[in-house]
Protein backbone atom coordinates (compact mmCIF):
# COMPACT_ATOMS: atom_id res chain seq x y z
CA UNK A 1 0.00 0.00 0.00
CA UNK A 2 1.56 3.41 -1.49
CA UNK A 3 1.79 6.58 1.12
CA UNK A 4 -0.11 9.40 -0.86
CA UNK A 5 -0.19 12.08 1.33
CA UNK A 6 1.58 13.27 4.82
CA UNK A 7 0.01 16.38 6.52
CA UNK A 8 0.37 18.00 9.79
CA UNK A 9 -2.10 20.72 11.10
CA UNK A 10 -1.27 23.32 13.87
CA UNK A 11 -4.26 23.18 16.52
CA UNK A 12 -5.12 26.28 19.19
CA UNK A 13 -8.64 25.69 20.94
CA UNK A 14 -9.03 28.50 23.69
CA UNK A 15 -10.02 27.61 27.08
CA UNK A 16 -11.16 28.80 30.48
CA UNK A 17 -7.84 29.70 32.37
CA UNK A 18 -9.78 29.67 35.75
CA UNK A 19 -10.81 25.63 35.08
CA UNK A 20 -7.75 24.40 33.52
CA UNK A 21 -5.53 25.91 36.40
CA UNK A 22 -3.15 23.36 38.35
CA UNK A 23 -3.95 20.88 35.50
CA UNK A 24 -2.27 19.68 32.67
CA UNK A 25 -1.06 22.46 30.57
CA UNK A 26 -1.35 24.94 32.91
CA UNK A 27 0.11 23.72 36.66
CA UNK A 28 0.79 27.06 38.14
CA UNK A 29 -0.02 30.35 37.92
CA UNK A 30 1.32 32.25 35.17
CA UNK A 31 2.64 35.82 35.07
CA UNK A 32 0.61 38.63 33.77
CA UNK A 33 2.90 39.28 30.49
CA UNK A 34 0.81 39.97 27.29
CA UNK A 35 1.21 37.58 24.57
CA UNK A 36 0.25 33.98 24.70
CA UNK A 37 3.18 32.25 26.44
CA UNK A 38 3.53 33.34 29.51
CA UNK A 39 6.38 32.18 32.32
CA UNK A 40 5.26 30.07 35.12
CA UNK A 41 5.30 31.69 38.44
CA UNK A 42 7.17 29.10 39.97
CA UNK A 43 9.57 27.71 37.96
CA UNK A 44 11.67 28.39 34.72
CA UNK A 45 9.03 27.00 32.03
CA UNK A 46 6.74 28.72 29.39
CA UNK A 47 2.90 27.68 28.80
CA UNK A 48 0.51 28.45 26.57
CA UNK A 49 -2.65 30.28 27.65
CA UNK A 50 -4.41 28.08 24.71
CA UNK A 51 -4.84 24.14 24.36
CA UNK A 52 -1.97 23.63 21.66
CA UNK A 53 -1.47 20.35 19.62
CA UNK A 54 -0.04 19.33 16.06
CA UNK A 55 -2.30 16.92 14.51
CA UNK A 56 -1.09 14.65 11.42
CA UNK A 57 -3.38 12.98 9.17
CA UNK A 58 -1.43 9.72 6.68
CA UNK A 59 -3.05 9.45 3.53
CA UNK A 60 -3.12 6.07 1.66
CA UNK A 61 -3.97 5.54 -2.65
CA UNK A 62 -6.92 3.94 -1.73
CA UNK A 63 -7.91 6.99 0.46
CA UNK A 64 -7.54 5.34 3.98
CA UNK A 65 -6.61 7.97 6.80
CA UNK A 66 -4.61 7.73 9.97
CA UNK A 67 -4.62 10.17 12.11
CA UNK A 68 -1.70 11.39 14.64
CA UNK A 69 -0.55 13.55 17.04
CA UNK A 70 2.19 15.44 18.28
CA UNK A 71 2.75 16.29 21.64
CA UNK A 72 3.03 20.66 21.04
CA UNK A 73 1.57 22.35 24.22
CA UNK A 74 3.96 25.94 22.04
CA UNK A 75 4.42 26.52 18.90
CA UNK A 76 2.77 23.56 17.11
CA UNK A 77 4.07 25.17 13.97
CA UNK A 78 7.35 23.82 13.99
CA UNK A 79 6.20 20.37 14.65
CA UNK A 80 3.95 20.61 11.80
CA UNK A 81 6.88 22.35 9.64
CA UNK A 82 9.04 19.34 10.31
CA UNK A 83 6.92 17.01 9.35
CA UNK A 84 5.79 18.88 6.12
CA UNK A 85 9.44 19.96 5.37
CA UNK A 86 11.78 16.65 6.40
CA UNK A 87 9.46 13.53 6.72
CA UNK A 88 6.33 14.29 4.41
CA UNK A 89 8.87 13.97 1.93
CA UNK A 90 10.61 10.97 2.79
CA UNK A 91 7.42 9.13 3.49
CA UNK A 92 5.66 10.16 0.37
CA UNK A 93 5.24 7.66 -2.14
CA UNK A 94 6.98 4.93 0.23
CA UNK A 95 5.43 1.28 0.23
CA UNK A 96 3.39 1.19 3.90
CA UNK A 97 3.82 -2.84 5.36
CA UNK A 98 0.74 -2.81 8.18
CA UNK A 99 2.58 -4.47 10.80
CA UNK A 100 4.51 -3.61 13.70
CA UNK A 101 8.07 -4.13 11.58
CA UNK A 102 6.59 -2.23 8.58
CA UNK A 103 6.34 0.79 11.23
CA UNK A 104 9.33 0.53 12.54
CA UNK A 105 11.25 0.56 9.59
CA UNK A 106 10.08 3.82 8.84
CA UNK A 107 10.41 5.20 11.93
CA UNK A 108 14.06 4.44 11.04
CA UNK A 109 13.92 6.12 7.99
CA UNK A 110 12.24 9.21 10.01
CA UNK A 111 15.03 9.05 12.76
CA UNK A 112 17.74 8.96 10.51
CA UNK A 113 16.55 12.02 8.18
CA UNK A 114 18.38 14.24 11.20
CA UNK A 115 20.39 11.75 13.61
CA UNK A 116 23.92 12.88 12.41
CA UNK A 117 23.05 16.19 12.58
CA UNK A 118 22.15 15.82 16.43
CA UNK A 119 18.34 16.38 16.66
CA UNK A 120 17.61 13.12 18.59
CA UNK A 121 14.83 14.61 20.68
CA UNK A 122 13.22 17.92 21.05
CA UNK A 123 10.67 18.92 18.07
CA UNK A 124 12.50 16.60 15.99
CA UNK A 125 11.45 13.70 17.79
CA UNK A 126 7.70 15.19 18.91
CA UNK A 127 7.48 15.00 14.76
CA UNK A 128 8.23 11.53 14.39
CA UNK A 129 6.19 10.39 17.14
CA UNK A 130 2.48 12.10 15.71
CA UNK A 131 3.91 10.96 12.10
CA UNK A 132 4.19 7.12 14.09
CA UNK A 133 0.64 7.67 15.72
CA UNK A 134 -1.04 7.81 12.04
CA UNK A 135 0.95 4.82 11.22
CA UNK A 136 -0.05 2.63 13.60
CA UNK A 137 -3.93 4.01 12.99
CA UNK A 138 -3.22 3.12 9.23
CA UNK A 139 -2.43 -0.48 10.35
CA UNK A 140 -4.88 -1.27 12.65
CA UNK A 141 -8.12 0.02 9.47
CA UNK A 142 -5.85 -2.15 7.03
CA UNK A 143 -6.21 -5.36 9.55
CA UNK A 144 -9.42 -4.58 10.98
CA UNK A 145 -7.45 -4.60 14.62
CA UNK A 146 -7.55 -1.86 17.26
CA UNK A 147 -4.05 -1.19 17.95
CA UNK A 148 -3.89 -3.27 21.11
CA UNK A 149 -4.36 -6.31 19.55
CA UNK A 150 -1.46 -5.67 17.05
CA UNK A 151 1.46 -5.15 19.79
CA UNK A 152 3.11 -8.60 20.31
CA UNK A 153 2.18 -10.39 23.57
CA UNK A 154 -0.21 -7.77 24.56
CA UNK A 155 -2.01 -8.40 27.64
CA UNK A 156 -5.31 -7.04 25.85
CA UNK A 157 -7.13 -5.56 28.97
CA UNK A 158 -10.63 -4.15 28.52
CA UNK A 159 -10.42 -1.39 31.14
CA UNK A 160 -6.91 0.79 32.14
CA UNK A 161 -7.45 2.33 35.78
CA UNK A 162 -6.99 6.38 35.12
CA UNK A 163 -5.38 8.75 38.26
CA UNK A 164 -6.77 12.01 38.59
CA UNK A 165 -4.31 14.65 37.34
CA UNK A 166 -4.24 18.06 39.46
CA UNK A 167 -6.63 18.99 41.72
CA UNK A 168 -8.04 22.99 41.58
CA UNK A 169 -9.02 24.99 44.00
CA UNK A 170 -7.35 28.48 45.28
CA UNK A 171 -7.06 26.87 48.80
CA UNK A 172 -5.96 23.24 50.75
CA UNK A 173 -9.90 22.99 51.53
CA UNK A 174 -11.16 23.72 48.04
CA UNK A 175 -8.40 20.91 46.78
CA UNK A 176 -9.46 18.18 49.65
CA UNK A 177 -13.52 18.60 48.80
CA UNK A 178 -12.65 18.44 44.77
CA UNK A 179 -11.13 15.50 45.47
CA UNK A 180 -13.65 14.05 47.68
CA UNK A 181 -15.63 14.60 44.71
CA UNK A 182 -14.09 12.94 42.85
CA UNK A 183 -13.39 9.94 44.85
CA UNK A 184 -17.04 9.11 44.96
CA UNK A 185 -17.12 8.99 40.95
CA UNK A 186 -14.69 5.88 40.93
CA UNK A 187 -10.95 7.54 41.15
CA UNK A 188 -8.62 6.08 43.56
CA UNK A 189 -5.43 7.64 42.90
CA UNK A 190 -4.78 11.36 42.22
CA UNK A 191 -1.57 13.88 41.64
CA UNK A 192 -0.57 16.75 42.75
CA UNK A 193 1.40 19.75 41.62
CA UNK A 194 4.38 21.25 43.70
CA UNK A 195 2.88 24.55 42.74
CA UNK A 196 2.88 26.67 45.91
CA UNK A 197 5.00 27.03 49.48
CA UNK A 198 6.25 23.52 50.71
CA UNK A 199 4.56 23.99 53.81
CA UNK A 200 1.24 24.16 52.46
CA UNK A 201 1.73 21.68 49.78
CA UNK A 202 2.77 18.77 52.53
CA UNK A 203 -0.79 19.86 54.59
CA UNK A 204 -2.71 19.20 51.67
CA UNK A 205 -1.30 16.00 51.27
CA UNK A 206 -1.68 15.16 54.64
CA UNK A 207 -4.76 16.65 54.75
CA UNK A 208 -5.93 14.39 51.46
CA UNK A 209 -4.36 11.28 53.09
CA UNK A 210 -6.77 11.47 56.34
CA UNK A 211 -9.49 12.18 54.21
CA UNK A 212 -9.00 9.08 51.96
CA UNK A 213 -8.07 6.68 55.03
CA UNK A 214 -6.17 4.82 52.49
CA UNK A 215 -8.75 4.16 50.34
CA UNK A 216 -7.11 6.44 47.66
CA UNK A 217 -3.66 7.51 47.04
CA UNK A 218 -1.64 10.93 46.27
CA UNK A 219 1.39 11.67 44.42
CA UNK A 220 3.35 14.67 44.32
CA UNK A 221 4.87 16.79 40.68
CA UNK A 222 7.65 18.55 41.81
CA UNK A 223 7.66 20.42 38.41
CA UNK A 224 11.36 19.83 38.04
CA UNK A 225 11.30 22.73 41.01
CA UNK A 226 13.90 20.82 43.63
CA UNK A 227 17.69 21.67 43.78
CA UNK A 228 19.82 18.94 44.77
CA UNK A 229 20.96 19.67 48.18
CA UNK A 230 17.14 20.37 49.07
CA UNK A 231 15.26 16.75 47.35
CA UNK A 232 16.21 14.39 49.53
CA UNK A 233 14.46 16.66 52.92
CA UNK A 234 11.53 16.80 50.33
CA UNK A 235 11.64 13.37 49.64
CA UNK A 236 11.92 12.34 53.46
CA UNK A 237 8.68 14.38 54.42
CA UNK A 238 7.03 12.80 51.11
CA UNK A 239 8.02 9.50 52.59
CA UNK A 240 6.13 10.08 56.59
CA UNK A 241 3.17 10.56 54.03
CA UNK A 242 3.18 7.75 52.32
CA UNK A 243 3.20 9.57 48.75
CA UNK A 244 2.63 7.41 45.84
CA UNK A 245 5.50 8.93 44.24
CA UNK A 246 7.54 11.96 43.58
CA UNK A 247 7.42 13.26 39.99
CA UNK A 248 9.85 15.08 37.87
CA UNK A 249 11.91 16.31 41.04
CA UNK A 250 15.16 17.49 39.24
CA UNK A 251 15.97 19.46 36.55
CA UNK A 252 15.64 16.21 33.57
CA UNK A 253 19.56 16.79 32.52
CA UNK A 254 21.03 14.87 35.46
CA UNK A 255 21.09 10.75 36.12
CA UNK A 256 23.60 11.06 38.99
CA UNK A 257 21.28 13.59 41.47
CA UNK A 258 18.34 11.37 40.19
CA UNK A 259 20.25 8.42 41.45
CA UNK A 260 21.27 9.86 44.71
CA UNK A 261 18.00 10.97 45.26
CA UNK A 262 16.13 7.03 44.67
CA UNK A 263 18.37 5.32 46.79
CA UNK A 264 17.87 7.92 49.71
CA UNK A 265 14.21 7.82 49.82
CA UNK A 266 11.01 5.06 50.19
CA UNK A 267 8.98 6.75 47.78
CA UNK A 268 9.11 5.77 44.58
CA UNK A 269 10.69 8.32 41.73
CA UNK A 270 8.78 8.80 38.18
CA UNK A 271 10.24 10.21 35.13
CA UNK A 272 10.34 10.74 31.84
CA UNK A 273 7.94 12.74 30.39
CA UNK A 274 11.18 14.66 28.82
CA UNK A 275 12.35 12.03 27.45
CA UNK A 276 12.02 11.15 23.29
CA UNK A 277 13.56 7.55 23.19
CA UNK A 278 15.17 4.30 24.59
CA UNK A 279 18.39 5.76 23.94
CA UNK A 280 17.50 8.94 26.29
CA UNK A 281 15.85 6.77 28.99
CA UNK A 282 19.18 4.95 29.17
CA UNK A 283 21.16 6.31 31.86
CA UNK A 284 18.43 7.02 33.66
CA UNK A 285 17.62 3.36 34.03
CA UNK A 286 21.03 2.55 34.34
CA UNK A 287 22.01 4.22 37.09
CA UNK A 288 18.35 3.50 38.61
CA UNK A 289 16.68 6.88 38.88
CA UNK A 290 13.42 5.47 39.47
CA UNK A 291 10.87 3.01 39.87
CA UNK A 292 8.18 4.60 37.32
CA UNK A 293 8.54 5.46 33.82
CA UNK A 294 6.60 8.17 31.70
CA UNK A 295 6.66 8.31 28.46
CA UNK A 296 4.39 10.89 26.58
CA UNK A 297 3.10 8.79 23.17
CA UNK A 298 2.94 12.60 21.79
CA UNK A 299 6.98 12.55 22.03
CA UNK A 300 7.89 9.05 22.16
CA UNK A 301 5.03 7.91 19.85
CA UNK A 302 4.02 3.95 20.02
CA UNK A 303 6.82 2.12 18.37
CA UNK A 304 9.26 4.19 20.66
CA UNK A 305 7.48 3.51 23.62
CA UNK A 306 7.29 0.01 23.20
CA UNK A 307 11.43 -0.30 23.09
CA UNK A 308 11.10 2.14 26.57
CA UNK A 309 8.99 -0.33 28.14
CA UNK A 310 10.54 -3.54 27.58
CA UNK A 311 13.66 -1.26 28.62
CA UNK A 312 11.59 -0.44 31.56
CA UNK A 313 10.77 -3.74 32.72
CA UNK A 314 14.07 -5.56 32.30
CA UNK A 315 15.23 -3.18 34.94
CA UNK A 316 12.14 -3.59 37.15
CA UNK A 317 10.50 -0.37 36.83
CA UNK A 318 7.08 0.16 36.11
CA UNK A 319 5.41 2.40 33.14
CA UNK A 320 2.41 4.93 34.00
CA UNK A 321 2.70 7.29 30.69
CA UNK A 322 2.57 10.44 30.94
CA UNK A 323 -0.93 12.51 28.96
CA UNK A 324 -1.08 16.37 29.16
CA UNK A 325 -2.12 18.64 26.72
CA UNK A 326 -3.49 15.83 24.16
CA UNK A 327 -6.39 15.10 21.78
CA UNK A 328 -8.08 12.28 20.73
CA UNK A 329 -4.40 10.45 19.20
CA UNK A 330 -2.56 10.93 22.16
CA UNK A 331 -4.75 9.55 24.71
CA UNK A 332 -5.83 6.61 22.22
CA UNK A 333 -2.53 5.37 22.18
CA UNK A 334 -1.71 5.78 25.45
CA UNK A 335 -4.68 3.70 26.30
CA UNK A 336 -3.61 0.65 23.97
CA UNK A 337 0.18 0.88 24.99
CA UNK A 338 -1.37 0.22 28.80
CA UNK A 339 -3.19 -1.96 27.85
CA UNK A 340 -0.67 -4.26 26.06
CA UNK A 341 2.39 -4.17 28.41
CA UNK A 342 2.85 -6.24 31.60
CA UNK A 343 4.52 -3.32 33.56
CA UNK A 344 1.59 -0.84 33.12
CA UNK A 345 -1.69 -0.86 35.31
CA UNK A 346 -2.11 2.96 35.59
CA UNK A 347 -2.55 6.03 33.21
CA UNK A 348 -3.03 9.91 33.80
CA UNK A 349 -6.27 11.41 33.08
CA UNK A 350 -6.81 15.41 33.19
CA UNK A 351 -10.85 15.92 32.86
CA UNK A 352 -10.42 19.31 31.10
CA UNK A 353 -8.20 17.90 28.40
CA UNK A 354 -10.55 14.99 27.94
CA UNK A 355 -13.21 16.94 26.96
CA UNK A 356 -11.42 19.16 24.80
CA UNK A 357 -10.16 16.00 23.18
CA UNK A 358 -13.72 14.50 22.98
CA UNK A 359 -15.26 17.45 21.27
CA UNK A 360 -13.02 16.87 18.14
CA UNK A 361 -13.93 12.94 17.76
CA UNK A 362 -16.31 11.35 15.75
CA UNK A 363 -16.64 8.57 18.24
CA UNK A 364 -15.88 9.79 21.67
CA UNK A 365 -13.16 8.01 24.20
CA UNK A 366 -15.30 6.76 27.08
CA UNK A 367 -14.38 6.94 31.08
CA UNK A 368 -16.67 4.92 33.22
CA UNK A 369 -16.08 4.51 37.40
CA UNK A 370 -12.05 5.89 36.84
CA UNK A 371 -11.23 3.64 34.05
CA UNK A 372 -10.09 4.35 30.62
CA UNK A 373 -12.33 1.86 28.12
CA UNK A 374 -9.78 0.54 25.77
CA UNK A 375 -11.01 1.24 22.76
CA UNK A 376 -11.89 -1.86 20.30
CA UNK A 377 -12.75 -0.36 16.66
CA UNK A 378 -10.13 -0.82 13.91
CA UNK A 379 -7.17 1.40 14.68
CA UNK A 380 -5.96 4.19 17.67
CA UNK A 381 -9.80 4.47 17.93
CA UNK A 382 -9.97 8.10 17.56
CA UNK A 383 -11.34 9.75 13.94
CA UNK A 384 -10.69 13.09 14.30
CA UNK A 385 -13.12 15.59 13.44
CA UNK A 386 -11.69 19.24 12.98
Amino acid sequence: MIIRSVEAIPVRVPRARNQAMRTAGSPTPLDSTPGDYRWSSVFPALYSIHFETALVKVTLEDGTVGWGEAQAPLAPEVACSIVRLLLAPVLTEQDFDPDCEGIQRLWNTMYATMRVRGHTGGFMLDAISGVDLALWDLAGKIQQKPVWAMIPDTMGRKEVTAYHSGIPGSSAAERLAYARERQAEGFGAFKIFYDCPAEELFATVAGFREQAGGRCGLAVDALWRLEADEAIGFGLRLDELEALWLEAPLAPEDPLQHKKLANSIRTPVAIGESYRTRFEFAPFFREGCMRIAQPDLGRSGLTESLHIAKAAAEHGVAVVPHVSIAMGPQIAAAIHLAASIPNSDLLEYNPNVFEIANRHLLEPLALVDGRYQVPQTPGLGARVQI
